[in-house]
């Protein structure tokens, strides 16, 4: 149980990265980004593939960073005069173009054959038998330093900018700052976040191949935002948690009860994930949590 424990835990420090990226792009910028699970994968197939051919992880891991954070600031230029539906279709056909270039150029990526043997940072530090734990550690250790940057950036100028940017992108054109600017930074920024998820995820299975990534990532993602409410860093944390335990919480159904196979449980797992999504926003439309505002603009209201 221990073990399980652990392993929920290390999904859920995972699933959160990919939520607080996606908050950052469209919590706050009102970036719609359906292409979230392509640039995840770019992430963890950069880390997997530089571990194996003898880099650092740590170093895999930045070059992840880097790597997803230029290609998410080009998918920006090249949409810049899109927004919310067409941007949508836009990043969801780039994340398939992703996908299928990761799955089919088997000279540069290893095809649908996966990378094997991908190693974790500090794998040789940890003692025998804590190696799941200290993995552990790091990937909370991620979380809290990922949360503490965007939660200073959103009560930051910057953050201010790029909500206004969100509510009225014209006024901020009539002021003299770019939204362009504004656009390609917040796509940057999310990206190097979805680079160190996409990162821990190959360092956790240690293997990854084109069939663990798909559109379930990023409604997974959109689930944890619309949930924990657009805005809020804080609530996608809580709601990375909750979503998380209850998928995997529900896979003891088939324990209690009798002659519920495999494919009953899946569907009885998605269908409670649903219920769940639908009493939440009926009774707490705007989710767990609430946008950081200024003390200014908490007195107005």
């Amino acid at each position: 149980m221990t073990v399980y424990l652990i392993a929920t835990l290390t999904v859920v420090a995972i699933a959160a990265l990919a939520g607080l990226a996606l908050n950052l792009q469209w919590g706050m910028g009102g970036l719609v980004n359906f292409g979230l699970f392509g640039l995840y994968m770019l992430g963890a197939y950069i880390a997997g593939l530089l571990t194996v051919q003898g880099v650092p992880p740590l170093l895999a891991l930045a070059a992840a960073m880097v790597g997803v954070a230029a290609l998410s600031a080009v998918s920006a230029l090249i949409s810049v005069r899109l927004s919310e539906d067409y941007l949508a279709i836009v990043t969801l056909g780039f994340a398939e173009c992703l996908r299928l270039v990761i799955s089919y150029e088997g000279w540069l990526t290893k095809g649908m054959l996966g990378v094997a043997g991908i190693e974790r940072p500090f794998q040789n530090q940890w003692p025998r038998g804590f190696g799941d734990i200290g993995f552990l550690v790091l990937a909370q250790l991620a979380v809290v330093v990922v949360y503490a940057v965007l939660q200073g950036l959103a009560r930051s100028p910057f953050g201010r900018l790029v909500r206004a940017t969100r509510d009225d992108p014209g006024v901020v054109e009539a002021l003299g700052k770019s939204v362009l600017s504004v656009r390609v930074r917040v796509f940057a920024l999310g990206g190097a976040i979805l680079g160190i998820a996409g990162s821990l995820h190959a360092f956790y299975y240690t293997y990854i191949d084109p069939t663990q990534f798909g559109p379930i990532i990023t409604a997974y993602a959109f689930m944890a935002v619309v949930v924990g409410g657009r805005g809020s860093n804080r609530g996608v944390l809580v709601a990375a948690f909750t979503l998380i335990f209850l998928l995997e919480g529900s896979r003891f159904l088939i324990d209690l009860v009798p002659g519920l196979g495999a494919s009953e449980l899946a569907a009885i797992r998605l269908f409670l994930v649903g219920v769940g999504l639908v009493v939440l926003l009926i009774f707490k439309p705007d989710g767990f949590g609430r946008e950081p505002r200024s003390a200014l603009a908490n007195k107005i209201n």
